[in-house]
């Protein structure tokens, strides 16, 4: 058995199994499977090594990004710049990490940019806002981070105004807000600020529409949830583990 499979916490809503159960299906790959492994802890993740020995490969999901690190061997260059994992390749010799949410933000954030996308806010500073940040910089798009703690050249929820969104026509949410089932949360952005020129990304795909989505597109906005995102990355994530 060649197994497969996602770490996280409370993720029993995962996109993954399904896809990966597809897709082995379409290969016949009947050897093959991706479990959830939900994590209370990371402290919790050598003996989930120590149960599955036939383990593979792994995807890496809130909050164990940047935790997971300290208990790999070796680093992706690209991984390791961001300071972020969310593919783990199991090998004799180790635990290699890798980040394939840049590859899936940036190709599927690239077919909706303008030329007047000239920079972009990013909301939330966690593990995911790195590979985002990563991808903008390789689109050459400048960025600046909102936090509800923010640090050195951040930007608080409370700065952003009407002149500040004008600055800033790409907004994309790297936090959980919105998430099912808790799906009346948003980010605390002004949203009568937002117009057609802008574009609203959400690296939530459940719900399909979260709530900073349908607030920006009553607004006029180009609008786009992380479901692209998520098929994009688990088909790098599915390269790296099959080379």
């Amino acid at each position: 058995m060649r197994r497969f499979g996602l770490i996280g916490k409370n993720i029993s809503y995962s996109f993954s199994p399904g896809h990966f159960r597809e897709k082995f299906l379409r290969m016949g790959l009947a050897d093959c499977r991706y479990d959830i492994f939900d994590l209370g802890e990371i402290g919790e993740f050598p003996a989930l090594l120590s149960r599955y020995p036939d383990l593979e490969g792994l995807n890496v999901t809130i909050p164990y990004k940047e935790a997971v690190i300290p208990y790999l061997q070796e680093l992706d260059p690209t991984a390791a710049a961001i300071g972020a994992v969310n593919t783990i390749r199991v090998s004799p010799g180790g635990l290699k990490g890798f980040n394939t949410d840049v590859v899936g933000f940036r190709d599927s954030l690239r077919p909706l940019l303008r030329g007047s996308d000239t920079a972009a806010l990013i909301l939330g500073t966690g593990g995911a806002s790195k590979a985002v940040a990563y991808a903008l910089g390789q689109l050459g798009i400048p960025l600046r981070f909102v936090s509800r703690d923010p640090g050195p050249g951040q930007l608080s929820y409370e700065a952003l105004d009407a002149a500040m969104l004008r600055e800033f026509p790409v907004i994309i949410n790297c936090t959980p807000l919105g998430t099912y089932p808790a799906v009346s949360g948003a980010p605390a952005i002004p949203y009568a600020a937002i117009t057609p020129a802008h574009l609203l990304y959400d690296l939530i795909y459940n719900p399909e529409q979260t709530k900073f989505l349908r607030k920006g597109a009553q607004q006029g906005a180009r609008t786009k949830n992380g479901l692209e995102m998520l098929q994009l990355q688990a088909e790098a994530s599915w390269e790296l583990w099959s080379p």
